[in-house]
C-alpha cells in the first residue's frame, strides 16, 4: 500500500511539475500566433504603403510628361500666332492673300492646328486656313473674342472648349489680342486646337480602366479627358479637391481624391503650366493601384490561416510528447539536424540565401580586420529580368535565374568562397583572402559564362540573357561589414548605368 501511495505521490509530483511547462507551452503558442499576425500586419501596412508610394511617383512623372507635351503643343501654336500677327501689321490684299496660303501650309504640315483665323476688331473674318468662309461670318460672340476686346493684355489665351464653326469638330480655341499702332483693340488672330489630338496624345499612356487624365483651366473648366465624354467638355471641377484645395496649396502634387464626374477614387498627380493657364491631371484608380496588393494579402492571409492552423496541431502534438519527456527531445534534435541547413539554403537555387550569406559575412569581415587581409564581394543582378518575366513568364524566370545560378556555381570554386541569392534575380559572391585583381578576373569569368549560356531574352539588346556586375574590395577598418554591400551595391548601379552586361570595380 506504501508503494502504491509512493508511486501515487511522485506521480503527483511529475504531474505537478508537467503543469508549468504546458502553461509555458501555451503561453508560447499564443506569442508565435501573436507575432505571426503582428509580423503579417505590419507587412500588409508596408506593402501597400509602397504600392501608394510607387503609384505616387508613377503619377507625378506622368503629369510632368503630359504637361510637357501641353506646353510644347502650345508654344508651337504661339510662334505661328506671333508670326501670323507681324504678317497683318501693314495689311494688302497681296500680302492677305500670300498670308492665307501660308496658314493653310502651317496647318497643313502642323498635326495639332485645326485652323488658323485673324478678326477684325469687329469680329468679322479677315482671313482663315480654310477656303470655305460662312457667308456673314463674324465670331464677335465667342467668349475668347470678347475676352480680348476687353483686356489690354497681348499674353495667349486659352478658351474653353467649342465645337468649330466651320467643320462641327471640337476644338481648343488659342488666341491672342492683336492692337494697331496706337496701342487700341485691332483684332484677334485665334489658333484652334483639335480636341482629337489630344485625345491621340493620352491615348499613348498607360492608364487602367478607371483611370483617367484631363487638361482644364485654372478655373476648372474641362477642356479635354481621356475617357472622352462629350457631355463632360465644359464641366466645371472647381468643386473638387484638386481646384479647391490642393492646387491653392501647391502648383504641382500627388493626390488620392474621389472624382466629382463619376465617384472614382484615383491616384491625380496634378501640374499647373508655367507658361499657359492650363491644369494637367492623370492618374490610375485607387482599386486597380491596389489590385496586385489585394491579391498578395489573399495569399499571404490563406498562407497565414495555414501556418496558424498547424501550429495549433502541433501545439496539440505537442502537448501528447511533452509526458515522453527525452524521447521527444532526441526527435527534436534529429528534426532540428535535418531543417538547418534548408534555412541557409535558398530553395530555387541551392545557393546560400540571404541569412547564411549575412552570417558569414559578418564572421569574415571580422577576421579580414584582424589579419588585415583584403576581402572583396562582387553583386550581380541579370539585365532588364523584369521584362524576361513579363515576355517569357514565371516559369521561363525561374528556370532562368536556375540557369544563372549553377553558371555561378561553376565558377566559385574555392572552398572558403561563398555564392549566394540576395533577392530576386541578384546575386551575392563572398571572397575572402581576395584582391581586386582576382575579384575583377572572377566577375569577367561570371559575366562570360552567363552570356555563354545563350538563353534567348528578345527585350535585352544583347539578345540573351546577360548580368551586370559590381566588385568592391578593402582592407577593413572599422566594425561595420554593412559597407561591402552597399558598396558592391553602388558599383552595380554604376555597372547598370553604364549600359548594362559589364563589370565596375570599386576599391
Amino acid at each position: 500500500m506504501d508503494g502504491t501511495n509512493d508511486s501515487l505521490a511522485e506521480d503527483n509530483v511529475l504531474e505537478s511539475r508537467r503543469l508549468p511547462v504546458l502553461a509555458i507551452t501555451i503561453a508560447f503558442l499564443i506569442v508565435v500566433a501573436m507575432s505571426l499576425l503582428g509580423i503579417y500586419g505590419i507587412q500588409v501596412v508596408n506593402s501597400k504603403a509602397r504600392e501608394l508610394a510607387q503609384a505616387r511617383q508613377t503619377s507625378g512623372n506622368l503629369a510632368w510628361s503630359i504637361a510637357q507635351q501641353a506646353t510644347d503643343t502650345f508654344d508651337e501654336a504661339n510662334l505661328i500666332l506671333e508670326e501670323l500677327i507681324e504678317r497683318i501689321e501693314e495689311p494688302t490684299p497681296a500680302t492677305l492673300a500670300k498670308t492665307q496660303k501660308l496658314l493653310q501650309q502651317r496647318v497643313f504640315i502642323t498635326e495639332q492646328l485645326h485652323g488658323l483665323f485673324y478678326f477684325d476688331r469687329e469680329g468679322n473674318w479677315v482671313l482663315s486656313s480654310f477656303d470655305y468662309r460662312p457667308p456673314g461670318a463674324n465670331n464677335a460672340d465667342r467668349d475668347y473674342f470678347q475676352f480680348h476686346r476687353e483686356n489690354a493684355s497681348l499674353a495667349p489665351h486659352i478658351g474653353a472648349a467649342l465645337r468649330s464653326r466651320t467643320t462641327g469638330d471640337w476644338v481648343i480655341p488659342f488666341s491672342r489680342r492683336v492692337n494697331d499702332a496706337q496701342g487700341q483693340f485691332k483684332g484677334v488672330v485665334l489658333a484652334t486646337i483639335k480636341m482629337a489630338y489630344f485625345d491621340k496624345f493620352f491615348a499613348r499612356f498607360s492608364i487602367d480602366d478607371k483611370g483617367a487624365i484631363f487638361l482644364a483651366l485654372p478655373q476648372g473648366t474641362l477642356i479635354a479627358r481621356r475617357p472622352f465624354d462629350e457631355k463632360l467638355i465644359g464641366t466645371s471641377l472647381a468643386r473638387g479637391e484638386i481646384f479647391s484645395v490642393h492646387i491653392p496649396q501647391a502648383p504641382a502634387g500627388t493626390v488620392m481624391v474621389k472624382s466629382i464626374l463619376d465617384g472614382v477614387d484615383r491616384l491625380f498627380g496634378y501640374r499647373v503650366l508655367y507658361k499657359y493657364p492650363l491644369v494637367v491631371a492623370a492618374g490610375n484608380s485607387r482599386e486597380a493601384i491596389l489590385d496586385s496588393w489585394r491579391a498578395d494579402t489573399y495569399k499571404m492571409t490563406a498562407m497565414i490561416a495555414v501556418v496558424l492552423v498547424i501550429n495549433l496541431l502541433v501545439g496539440i502534438l505537442l502537448f501528447k510528447q511533452i509526458r515522453k519527456g527525452l524521447q521527444v527531445e532526441r526527435h527534436l534534435k534529429k528534426a532540428r539536424a535535418v531543417l538547418q541547413p534548408l534555412v541557409l539554403q535558398d530553395g530555387l537555387t541551392g545557393l546560400a540565401n540571404r541569412r547564411h550569406l549575412e552570417r558569414n559575412l559578418e564572421l569574415e569581415w571580422r577576421r579580414a580586420a584582424r589579419q588585415r587581409s583584403s576581402i572583396s564581394l562582387i553583386m550581380l543582378d541579370i539585365d532588364h529580368f523584369k521584362s524576361f518575366n513579363d515576355h517569357y513568364g514565371h516559369v521561363a524566370g525561374d528556370h532562368c535565374i536556375g540557369a544563372v545560378a549553377k553558371a555561378i556555381g561553376q565558377c566559385v570554386r574555392r572552398p572558403s568562397d561563398l555564392a549566394a541569392r540576395y533577392g530576386g534575380e541578384e546575386f551575392v559572391i563572398l571572397l575572402p583572402d581576395t584582391e581586386a585583381g582576382g575579384a575583377y578576373v572572377l566577375a569577367e569569368s561570371l559575366r562570360l559564362a552567363v552570356q555563354a549560356l545563350a538563353i534567348e531574352h528578345s527585350e535585352n539588346p544583347a539578345g540573351v540573357v546577360t548580368i551586370s556586375l559590381g566588385v568592391y574590395t578593402c582592407v577593413p577598418t572599422s566594425s561595420d561589414f554593412q559597407t561591402l554591400l552597399t558598396q558592391a551595391d553602388s558599383a552595380l548601379y554604376m555597372a547598370k548605368r553604364g549600359g548594362r552586361n559589364q563589370t565596375v570595380p570599386l576599391a
